[in-house]
């Protein structure tokens, strides 16, 4: 026997209130998703760089003001170094583009803010890759003719200031992708006001070493001026990663479910 239809039940069943209906069928994943995606790519950025660096360093790397005879020893017996360090230089390229475009659009998914300054971040990064793929190549070129040679000669010099000049010009394109993209992440609200201070004073380190690339090619310790800004970048990649990556699933702020609870 069927129970007797009550009116005023279904009419209340009709006018479900729209907070109830979302809480009830959840909120959509798909920007928590994409900020994951975005995250876990600036914590791989961030991993490899460091690696690369701490391979280079464990190796006892000559600085760009060393004697070009220690240079050339280095090179001669470490090439395996350098070959690790110039393959992971080949997945920092893509890591760093599809980071810096997954931020960008993030960004414009969260109304624009800051888009200028996302744009500003992809141009460049573009610019940061090209400079160091040309970095790259010329420390292939350092370490393959180390080994065909008993002292060093002026091309291998050359070659080796080249190389130093790369990484001099590539500072303040780093210093710029580094400004960009945290003054976007800010704008967009993905990350707290500390780390804009961060990249503000890590990217100005950067470039105002970046300003003196010429010095630094001639083997000048003014490149000691810009390595706190580039600790900085990694701390920065690592921080926005990490706070990426635990995004919440809910596309709305805390505060609009803690007003609907109260209407």
């Amino acid at each position: 026997m069927r129970s007797p239809h009550n009116p005023a039940t279904a009419l209340e069943s009709l006018h479900v209130p729209v907070s109830a209906a979302a809480a009830t069928t959840g909120p959509t994943p798909t920007r928590a998703f994409r900020e994951r995606v975005v995250g876990a790519t600036a914590i791989a950025l961030a991993a490899s760089v460091a690696i690369q660096n701490a391979v280079v360093i464990s190796a006892g790397a000559p600085s760009y003001g060393d004697p070009i005879k220690k240079v050339l020893a280095f090179h001669a017996e470490h090439r395996v170094a350098v070959a690790i360090a110039v393959g992971l230089e080949a997945l920092n390229l893509p890591l760093l583009l599809g980071f810096l475009t997954g931020l960008h659009g993030l960004v414009e998914r969260r109304g624009r803010a800051g888009a200028d300054w996302a744009r500003l971040a992809v141009a460049a990064g573009a610019t940061l890759s090209a400079v160091f793929a040309l970095y790259a190549v010329l420390w292939n070129g350092v370490v393959l003719s180390a080994g065909e040679l008993a002292e060093p000669s002026r091309e291998f010099q050359l070659a080796w200031q080249l190389h130093a000049a790369a990484f001099a010009l590539a500072l303040p394109a780093l210093g710029t992708t580094f400004i960009g993209a945290a003054l976007a992440a800010h704008a967009g609200q993905l990350t707290p006001p500390w780390q804009r201070l961060l990249a503000v004073a890590g990217g100005g380190l950067l470039l105002a070493a970046g300003a003196a690339n010429l010095a630094i090619a001639d083997g000048s310790g003014l490149i000691f001026v810009g390595l706190p800004g580039y600790a900085a970048w990694l701390v920065w990649l690592l921080a926005t990663g990490v706070r990426l990556v635990r995004a919440r699933t809910a596309d709305r702020p805390d505060d609009a479910s803690t007003s609907d609870e109260e209407r």
